[in-house]
């Protein structure tokens, strides 16, 4: 048990807990999204997986480890497009599982129309959507 008295939740568990508070996109839905100006995709996929499988384009690309810092409004290192907390952003990984605890980490920074794409990446381009090699 934890210190709390609670028994430690699986990733199962926490993964089906961080989603709840949310909705989450389906590939058509973040194409149309970015593509009318609503939402601002952002790839947190690592460099040998863009590599290997392409990039999506129009896609901000940030690597998970800083993605906190370059989307958080307020932060001394934030992107251009990091504008103010109504920024819709659309979380993409290579699969939608880190994507899913990345968009929870930019709720608790104040971004609360952030989400992520089922199926990440690959489910885009299963989607035969726009893929850049």
């Amino acid at each position: 048990m934890s210190a709390a008295g609670q028994h430690p939740l699986g990733i199962d568990e926490l993964l089906e807990q961080a989603r709840a508070g949310y909705q989450r996109v389906a590939a058509h839905e973040a194409y149309e999204a970015a593509r009318t100006g609503d939402a601002l995709l952002v790839d947190i996929r690592y460099a040998a997986l863009r590599e290997r499988d392409g990039v999506i384009p129009g896609a901000l690309v940030i690597e998970r480890n800083e993605l906190e810092w370059r989307l958080d409004p307020q932060g001394s290192h934030k992107a251009p497009e990091a504008t103010d907390h109504d920024l819709r952003v659309i979380v993409i990984c290579n699969e939608g599982y880190a994507s899913s605890l990345a968009a929870v980490s930019l709720h608790q920074l104040g971004l609360h129309r952030a989400t992520d794409l089922v199926g990440g990446f690959q489910a885009w381009k299963a989607a035969g959507l726009p893929v850049t090699p």
